[in-house]
């Protein structure tokens, strides 16, 4: 379950005797590395008590659609735009039925319908139910607009009968749900990612550096081992865990950057680029601190060789994604870049706007690619990297069919 660390969990509890089981799904998922929320429907509350998990969670656990407090900043939406995946486990008939007919008389249905993350439902319910027509058509309904369904399984059952309908154990729930992330369609390739800033010296004790996390390069590095890749991942300075399954090297200086992804660009099938290189360098940096004293002080640098241009001149280049971080005239200066190094894919993003870009937890890139575009928006780095692995492997293989 790997594929669940870090990932931000919306679990959806129905009112049904299996949310009992719902406590120790909610510790599954966090023990997996995922921070958990919990929604509870106003059934659910019958069978296991808010209070319950909110300490299993760690957080507040919502109930109602129009709650004062939540709402006035619509938290509603806030949490639909926070989740990684929404899991409603138990999923009672009545709530496939709700979800399948667009219905959002309630909070959990209302962030079902306004999330973009993938659903999935555990199915929990007596066998009669689950087996009646209309529960049936229910789940193909479901199922047609890519609601995952895990199970139900067959089995004794609370009211006595025996059959489908049993909500699957709670570490086979959580396990189903790490699938979700693993999506498989960069299985066996070799993918090369840069990420953070580099630092030029000036001195022993000063450099000149871009502004860069590194969150949106190692959450490409996660997303690309998702997908069923092997991947390398060369970072600049950054405080970030290295993500697992990934190999890091770690460098300082753009020239640095350079050696480390030339020796190992040949062998990789594909480049994304999410560094943040420094242009320039010092000419000829102090070798000793350069004291304070005189009110100016004048640097000469010189210009960084050209990581990008260096790997789109290999004999055998991989597929290559470089990134513009832009400030104005976006599509223009995207454009120009991807043309003037010979780039299969170039991810835009402005960097000027509050929330987005250098040091934000979320971001918004524009693709452009020969012959056609495609807008990811705003959303938490580590999902815009799963949509942006998606294109890039979609625009891999049709350059290279198999």
């Amino acid at each position: 379950m790997k594929s669940l660390a870090n990932k931000r969990i919306l679990l959806g509890v129905t009112g049904g005797i299996a949310a009992y089981k719902s406590a120790d799904l909610t510790r599954r998922l966090r023990e997996a590395g995922a921070g958990v929320r919990v929604v509870m429907t106003r059934g659910a509350t019958g069978f296991i008590t808010p209070l319950t998990l909110q300490a299993l969670s760690g957080h507040a656990v919502r109930l109602e659609l129009f709650d004062a407090n939540a709402e006035a900043a619509m938290g509603h939406i806030e949490l639909a735009r926070w989740a990684d995946a929404v899991l409603v486990a138990p999923a009672s008939a009545d709530f496939m039925a709700r979800l399948a007919h667009g219905r959002a008389d309630d909070l959990l249905s209302t962030l079902c319908l306004a999330t973009t993350a993938p659903i999935a439902l555990a199915p929990a319910m007596n066998q009669q139910m689950w087996l009646n027509a209309a529960t049936q058509a229910n789940k193909s309904i479901l199922e047609t607009r890519g609601i995952r369904l895990f199970g139900p399984a067959e089995g004794s059952q609370a009211c006595g009968e025996t059959g489908p309908g049993r909500m699957l154990e709670p570490l086979d729930i959580a396990a189903l749900a790490a699938q979700l992330f693993e999506s498989n369609v960069l299985s066996g390739a070799r993918v090369l990612v840069s990420a953070g800033p580099t630092r030029e010296a000036l001195d022993p004790v000063r450099y000149i550096s871009n502004r860069s996390s590194g969150k949106m390069g190692y959450a490409i590095a996660e997303a690309a081992v998702e997908a069923g890749a092997r991947v390398t991942l060369v970072s600049g300075p950054v405080s970030l865990a290295t993500p697992e399954r990934v190999a890091r090297v770690d460098v300082v200086s753009a020239e640095e950057m350079r050696q480390a992804v030339l020796a190992h660009a040949g062998e990789s099938d594909i480049f994304i680029a999410a560094a943040a290189v420094a242009d320039y360098r010092a000419l000829e940096p102090a070798q000793q601190k350069m004291k304070k004293g005189r009110e100016k002080l004048d640097l000469a640098l010189t210009r960084n060789a050209d990581i990008l241009e260096s790997v789109s001149a290999l004999a055998r280049a991989p597929f290559t994604v470089g990134f513009a971080a832009e400030t104005e005239n976006l599509e223009q200066n995207a454009e120009a870049k991807r043309r003037a190094k010979k780039l299969d894919m170039v991810a835009a993003n402005r960097v000027d706007r509050a929330g987005t870009g250098f040091d934000g937890d979320e971001n918004e890139i524009e693709l452009f690619w020969e012959g056609g575009r495609k807008h990811l928006p705003r959303a938490p780095k580590p999902r815009l990297a799963r949509e942006l692995v998606s294109v890039v492997a979609e625009r891999f293989h049709a350059k290279n069919p198999a």
